[in-house]
């Protein structure tokens, strides 16, 4: 799906200003109303746009300990771990993967004692074969998408640029 150079202003303000109204995003970008809805709904559509909702705060929620945690899997056995996984409410996030295991999680725990505790769960799953776990010590790059949208929109706003006879942008 393509994203144009007046999504990506639509996308940088849905992430900068979540909780501002259509009007308001249209009034800011000077188009209608209706545009702005009409390119939301199809963002939406085409899967751009996954989610509405605030960011929680793990720590907030009393887990600041997160780590990374490498399950390898029994052969044939990776749908039914992954079930299993899902009803860990310390995973936040498991991705299949290749290279040195089959899933990759995101472990959430309250101190280093209870995430012991989510790993031996871990290793207790039907189909576990091992784990390897990496503690995080401080986050250096936070969750962004910004960035994505600028570079995407950048080079879709410059893809459709008039240029003169010397190439440069008019």
């Amino acid at each position: 799906m393509a994203v144009d150079a007046l999504d990506a202003k639509i996308l940088r303000l849905l992430l900068e200003q979540p909780r501002t109204s259509v009007r308001e995003y249209a009034r800011v970008l000077g188009v209608a109303r209706g545009t702005v809805q009409a390119r939301l709904d199809r963002l939406e559509r085409d899967g751009v746009i996954t989610a509405y909702g605030p960011r929680l705060s793990p720590t907030a929620l009393d887990h600041p300990v997160l780590a990374f945690v490498h399950i390898e899997v029994t052969q044939g056995h990776l749908e039914e771990v992954a079930a299993a996984l899902a009803e860990v409410p310390q995973i936040i996030e498991a991705f299949s993967t290749t290279g040195g295991g089959d899933l990759l999680t995101r472990v959430v725990a309250r101190d280093p004692a209870h995430l012991e505790d989510v790993i031996q769960r871990l290793i207790s799953l039907p189909g576990v074969v091992r784990t390897r776990t990496e503690v995080v010590l401080r986050e250096r790059v936070p969750h962004r998408m910004l960035p994505l949208v600028e570079a995407v929109g950048g080079a879709a706003g410059h893809a459709g640029e008039a240029r003169g006879r010397d190439g440069r942008p008019r």
